[in-house]
Protein backbone atom coordinates (compact mmCIF):
# COMPACT_ATOMS: atom_id res chain seq x y z
CA UNK A 1 0.00 0.00 0.00
CA UNK A 2 0.96 3.60 -1.06
CA UNK A 3 -0.01 6.35 1.19
CA UNK A 4 0.94 9.39 -0.42
CA UNK A 5 0.13 11.97 2.11
CA UNK A 6 2.37 9.29 4.87
CA UNK A 7 6.37 9.48 4.68
CA UNK A 8 8.45 6.88 6.32
CA UNK A 9 12.02 7.64 6.84
CA UNK A 10 14.02 4.49 7.85
CA UNK A 11 17.16 4.84 9.90
CA UNK A 12 19.61 1.85 9.36
CA UNK A 13 21.57 1.77 12.95
CA UNK A 14 23.44 -1.50 12.67
CA UNK A 15 24.06 -4.10 9.94
CA UNK A 16 25.83 -7.62 10.17
CA UNK A 17 26.47 -10.33 7.81
CA UNK A 18 28.29 -13.81 8.43
CA UNK A 19 29.36 -15.87 6.00
CA UNK A 20 28.92 -19.42 7.11
CA UNK A 21 29.61 -21.70 4.26
CA UNK A 22 32.80 -21.84 1.90
CA UNK A 23 33.34 -18.77 -0.08
CA UNK A 24 32.09 -18.05 -3.26
CA UNK A 25 28.95 -21.03 -2.92
CA UNK A 26 26.80 -20.51 -5.86
CA UNK A 27 24.51 -23.45 -4.64
CA UNK A 28 20.66 -22.82 -4.67
CA UNK A 29 19.71 -21.22 -1.33
CA UNK A 30 16.27 -20.15 0.05
CA UNK A 31 15.90 -17.53 2.51
CA UNK A 32 14.33 -17.82 6.00
CA UNK A 33 12.99 -14.06 7.53
CA UNK A 34 12.19 -13.22 11.10
CA UNK A 35 11.20 -9.52 11.33
CA UNK A 36 10.09 -7.97 14.88
CA UNK A 37 8.30 -4.44 15.12
CA UNK A 38 8.05 -2.53 18.05
CA UNK A 39 6.33 0.74 18.25
CA UNK A 40 8.96 3.17 20.27
CA UNK A 41 7.34 6.54 20.10
CA UNK A 42 3.61 8.05 19.49
CA UNK A 43 2.91 11.52 19.07
CA UNK A 44 0.34 13.81 17.03
CA UNK A 45 1.35 13.23 13.48
CA UNK A 46 4.07 10.91 14.12
CA UNK A 47 5.00 7.30 15.21
CA UNK A 48 8.53 5.66 15.78
CA UNK A 49 8.96 2.08 15.28
CA UNK A 50 12.09 0.00 16.18
CA UNK A 51 12.70 -3.10 13.41
CA UNK A 52 15.19 -5.97 13.62
CA UNK A 53 15.40 -7.98 10.57
CA UNK A 54 16.93 -11.54 10.53
CA UNK A 55 17.77 -13.86 7.66
CA UNK A 56 19.27 -16.84 7.22
CA UNK A 57 19.85 -19.62 4.37
CA UNK A 58 18.72 -23.20 3.75
CA UNK A 59 21.40 -24.78 3.58
CA UNK A 60 23.55 -22.63 5.61
CA UNK A 61 25.84 -19.95 3.62
CA UNK A 62 24.89 -16.77 5.12
CA UNK A 63 22.91 -14.82 7.83
CA UNK A 64 22.17 -11.00 7.71
CA UNK A 65 20.79 -8.95 10.88
CA UNK A 66 20.17 -5.23 10.24
CA UNK A 67 18.37 -3.33 13.24
CA UNK A 68 16.91 0.66 13.35
CA UNK A 69 13.86 2.72 12.93
CA UNK A 70 11.55 3.60 10.98
CA UNK A 71 9.68 6.87 11.38
CA UNK A 72 6.27 7.81 9.86
CA UNK A 73 5.04 11.11 9.33
CA UNK A 74 1.63 12.40 8.23
CA UNK A 75 -2.34 12.40 9.61
CA UNK A 76 -2.69 10.24 12.34
CA UNK A 77 -5.44 8.37 10.60
CA UNK A 78 -3.18 7.75 7.45
CA UNK A 79 -0.05 6.92 10.05
CA UNK A 80 -2.66 4.04 11.43
CA UNK A 81 -3.39 2.50 8.28
CA UNK A 82 0.32 1.96 7.32
CA UNK A 83 0.22 0.14 10.10
CA UNK A 84 -2.45 -2.06 9.61
CA UNK A 85 -1.77 -5.95 8.16
CA UNK A 86 -1.94 -6.70 4.43
CA UNK A 87 -4.48 -9.37 4.50
CA UNK A 88 -2.78 -10.61 1.21
CA UNK A 89 0.40 -11.15 2.92
CA UNK A 90 -0.41 -11.03 5.99
CA UNK A 91 2.78 -8.45 7.48
CA UNK A 92 2.16 -4.72 8.21
CA UNK A 93 2.44 -2.53 5.21
CA UNK A 94 5.21 -0.65 6.48
CA UNK A 95 7.40 -3.40 6.70
CA UNK A 96 7.38 -3.43 3.25
CA UNK A 97 8.83 0.18 3.37
CA UNK A 98 11.38 -1.42 5.88
CA UNK A 99 12.53 -4.36 4.27
CA UNK A 100 13.20 -2.47 0.71
CA UNK A 101 15.41 -0.23 2.71
CA UNK A 102 17.17 -2.90 4.53
CA UNK A 103 18.15 -4.74 1.64
CA UNK A 104 20.48 -2.70 0.13
CA UNK A 105 22.60 -3.17 3.13
CA UNK A 106 22.19 -7.00 2.80
CA UNK A 107 23.02 -6.66 -0.32
CA UNK A 108 26.29 -5.09 -0.15
CA UNK A 109 27.63 -7.43 2.65
CA UNK A 110 26.84 -10.11 -0.10
CA UNK A 111 28.86 -9.08 -2.69
CA UNK A 112 31.91 -8.35 0.02
CA UNK A 113 31.26 -12.01 1.86
CA UNK A 114 30.44 -13.63 -1.77
CA UNK A 115 27.57 -14.88 -1.39
CA UNK A 116 24.25 -15.12 -2.51
CA UNK A 117 22.07 -11.90 -1.64
CA UNK A 118 18.39 -11.73 0.04
CA UNK A 119 15.36 -11.53 -2.55
CA UNK A 120 14.69 -8.20 -3.57
CA UNK A 121 10.70 -8.77 -3.18
CA UNK A 122 9.71 -11.32 -0.20
CA UNK A 123 6.33 -11.21 -1.91
CA UNK A 124 7.00 -12.05 -5.42
CA UNK A 125 3.77 -12.36 -7.60
CA UNK A 126 4.99 -15.34 -9.73
CA UNK A 127 6.10 -18.91 -8.58
CA UNK A 128 9.47 -18.57 -10.37
CA UNK A 129 10.54 -15.64 -8.03
CA UNK A 130 8.94 -17.25 -4.98
CA UNK A 131 11.48 -20.18 -4.91
CA UNK A 132 13.90 -18.01 -3.39
CA UNK A 133 11.49 -18.09 -0.07
CA UNK A 134 10.02 -20.66 2.35
CA UNK A 135 6.63 -20.18 3.28
CA UNK A 136 5.72 -17.20 5.23
CA UNK A 137 3.99 -18.01 8.82
CA UNK A 138 3.01 -14.16 10.53
CA UNK A 139 1.95 -13.77 13.63
CA UNK A 140 1.00 -10.00 14.26
CA UNK A 141 -0.12 -7.97 17.62
CA UNK A 142 0.86 -4.56 16.77
CA UNK A 143 -2.10 -3.64 14.99
CA UNK A 144 -5.08 -4.31 17.22
CA UNK A 145 -3.46 -3.61 19.84
CA UNK A 146 -2.78 -0.21 18.21
CA UNK A 147 -6.78 0.34 18.03
CA UNK A 148 -7.93 -0.88 21.37
CA UNK A 149 -5.09 1.60 22.87
CA UNK A 150 -7.65 4.86 22.57
CA UNK A 151 -6.14 8.05 24.65
CA UNK A 152 -8.66 10.47 26.13
CA UNK A 153 -7.36 13.85 24.39
CA UNK A 154 -7.85 17.08 26.50
CA UNK A 155 -8.55 20.51 24.56
CA UNK A 156 -4.83 22.03 23.68
CA UNK A 157 -2.70 18.49 24.45
CA UNK A 158 -1.75 15.97 21.84
CA UNK A 159 -2.47 12.80 21.66
CA UNK A 160 0.59 10.29 23.03
CA UNK A 161 0.44 6.46 23.76
CA UNK A 162 2.60 4.93 26.77
CA UNK A 163 3.33 1.56 26.76
CA UNK A 164 3.94 0.13 30.52
CA UNK A 165 4.37 -3.25 29.62
CA UNK A 166 8.05 -4.49 29.39
CA UNK A 167 8.69 -4.76 25.60
CA UNK A 168 9.46 -8.29 24.67
CA UNK A 169 8.33 -10.60 21.58
CA UNK A 170 4.82 -11.12 22.89
CA UNK A 171 4.02 -7.74 23.94
CA UNK A 172 3.63 -5.18 20.68
CA UNK A 173 5.46 -6.37 18.43
CA UNK A 174 5.14 -8.06 14.98
CA UNK A 175 6.86 -11.28 13.90
CA UNK A 176 7.02 -12.60 10.14
CA UNK A 177 8.46 -16.01 10.69
CA UNK A 178 9.19 -17.59 7.07
CA UNK A 179 9.67 -21.30 7.69
CA UNK A 180 10.21 -20.75 11.58
CA UNK A 181 12.24 -24.47 11.36
CA UNK A 182 15.71 -22.72 10.27
CA UNK A 183 18.59 -25.61 10.39
CA UNK A 184 21.29 -22.86 10.48
CA UNK A 185 23.91 -22.99 13.08
CA UNK A 186 24.32 -20.11 15.51
CA UNK A 187 28.13 -20.84 15.17
CA UNK A 188 29.64 -17.63 13.79
CA UNK A 189 32.21 -19.70 11.30
CA UNK A 190 33.83 -18.80 8.44
CA UNK A 191 34.20 -14.42 7.12
CA UNK A 192 31.74 -12.10 9.37
CA UNK A 193 31.24 -8.74 8.34
CA UNK A 194 29.67 -5.94 10.49
CA UNK A 195 28.33 -2.37 9.30
CA UNK A 196 27.96 -0.48 12.10
CA UNK A 197 27.17 3.34 12.49
CA UNK A 198 30.71 4.26 13.10
CA UNK A 199 31.74 2.47 9.62
CA UNK A 200 32.23 -0.93 7.84
CA UNK A 201 34.59 -3.63 9.70
CA UNK A 202 35.23 -7.03 7.86
CA UNK A 203 36.57 -9.74 10.10
CA UNK A 204 38.03 -13.17 9.47
CA UNK A 205 38.62 -16.03 11.99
Amino acid sequence: MNIPNVSVAIDIISAAGVRLGARGSTGAVSFDVKAKLEEKERRSQMVVVNFSLFLTTKPSVVKFEVDGTATLTGKDEEINKMLEVDPDIKVPYVFQKVYQNAFEAMYLLSTILKTPSPPHNLFPRSQRERLATEDIDVESTVGRTMMEENVEQRPGESSSVENKKPATEDHETVIADVDAESGVSETRSGEGVEERAGGLTRTES
